[in-house]
Formats: C-alpha cells, sequence, structure tokens
C-alpha cells in the first residue's frame, strides 16, 4: 500500500532530511514511526501525503507513483489519507461537529449526507453530546478526537497521526491511542509517529526507527528488541 524506495529527501538550505529510506507499509497494518525530534519522522509523513516530494528515490501510495502526480490528482490522493498532528488544527469559530463537517465540504459531498456523517464519527470518537461546543470548551484530549473524527469522516485506507499523543496527558493519550488502535482494528492502515518509547514498547505492533535521517530499525526484520533509548 505504502513503498518507499531509496527515499533521499534534501531541502533547499542543504538539509538532508531522510537518507537512503527503504521500506514499506501493508494494507491494514499498524506501524510506529519512531526517532527523537529531527529524526525525520514528519518528513515521511509529509512524502505520504504529497507535501513534499523526494529529492531521490521512489514513494508508492496505493500503486500510485508520487513524482509522477499531477496537482489536479493530488487531492485524489490526499481524499484516500486521513491525517492528524500534535496541535490538533481546529478552526476555533466552528463547533466540534462544524469542524468534521468542513472535511466533508471541501471535498464536494452531497449537502444532504453531511450532518448524519458528521454524527456517525462524532459517535465513533465518543463526542456525540459535545457536537456544538467550540474547541476553546473542549479538553486537550477531546480536541483531539475531533481532528480523528475530522480525519475519519471521509472513511480514508490510510491514517496518519504525528505526534497525536505529544500535547496530552497521560489519561488523554491513553484514550487517543485505544482509538486508533479501534480504528485498525477495522481495517484501516495506521501510521502512528511518535517518541514515546514506552508507549511503543507496551503494544506489539511493528516499529520503524529513525536516526538522523536514516532508518536504523525496522522490528519487521530485525531481532533487535530495545530501541535506542539516547
Amino acid at each position: 500500500m505504502i513503498r518507499f524506495s531509496n527515499v533521499t529527501k534534501r531541502f533547499d538550505n542543504g538539509t538532508e532530511a531522510l537518507k537512503d529510506i527503504s521500506f514499506q507499509v501493508k494494507k491494514s497494518e499498524f506501524l510506529f514511526l519512531t526517532g527523537h525530534s529531527g529524526a525525520g519522522k514528519s518528513t515521511i509523513l509529509s512524502l505520504i501525503s504529497a507535501h513534499e516530494t523526494p529529492t531521490e528515490g521512489e514513494v508508492r501510495i496505493s500503486g500510485l507513483r508520487l513524482q509522477q502526480l499531477k496537482s489536479k490528482d493530488v487531492p485524489r490522493l490526499r481524499r484516500k489519507l486521513g491525517i492528524v498532528f500534535q496541535d490538533f488544527r481546529l478552526l476555533e469559530n466552528r463547533t466540534a461537529a462544524e469542524n468534521v463537517a468542513f472535511a466533508l465540504e471541501v471535498t464536494g459531498a452531497r449537502t444532504d449526507t453531511i450532518p448524519g456523517k458528521v454524527m456517525r464519527v462524532l459517535t465513533q470518537v465518543g463526542l456525540a453530546s459535545k457536537a456544538r461546543a467550540f474547541p476553546q470548551q473542549l479538553s486537550g484530549g477531546e480536541q483531539q478526537r475531533v481532528a480523528i473524527a475530522r480525519a475519519l469522516v471521509n472513511d480514508p485506507p490510510i491514517f496518519l497521526a504525528d505526534e497525536p499523543t505529544g500535547n496530552l496527558d497521560e489519561r488523554a493519550a491513553r484514550s487517543v491511542f485505544k482509538l486508533l488502535r479501534h480504528i485498525h482494528a477495522g481495517g484501516t492502515s495506521v501510521i502512528m509517529a511518535t517518541h514515546n518509547l514506552d508507549l511503543v514498547r507496551r503494544h506489539e505492533y511493528r516499529t520503524v526507527e529513525l536516526k538522523q535521517g536514516e532508518l536504523v530499525y525496522d522490528s519487521a526484520y530485525d531481532s533487535v528488541e530495545e530501541l535506542d533509548p539516547a
């Protein structure tokens, strides 16, 4: 479903964010993407979502070669993706329901189908009762669940989570991670970028570790059990 082949990403300022990275993510797989800040985790997610293109190598998503995508085809690719971030990125002047609805509006969904779809995903994330609340009226964990609902509303086969628990307390983080596991159990491929190694070690999902732009560990192939604590 997702394939990186000898991918290097070099930015205009000369920074080499990724160095000859190769790995693939299968359909319905859960993958932890680990490494310290600056390791290259967010760059990988940006390549998958076509916000960046590789300097060298090839990235394929569901058979699409990203370097060959025309600009008009990028929205079609992104409709296959659900994306959440550490900082939620909710629209402050819209309610929880309106934030979720916005994701449908921009893809041209039929107006009469939007309310039902919005309530379906808000119920799925446990926030149906908060549909009319504005972001500032919600806790951090609730805001992240609204962001997850917004990312899910188009039923994407691939879900990208960039440090989704980074700004949350332990209880909220557990709740959000439980939700991601539920999403995965429904058949969605989930890639979760995180530097929380305690969380990674507690769960037996595949783990890919980056260090200074290089892939240094992949639990699908390496026998080493211990992730780099340094």
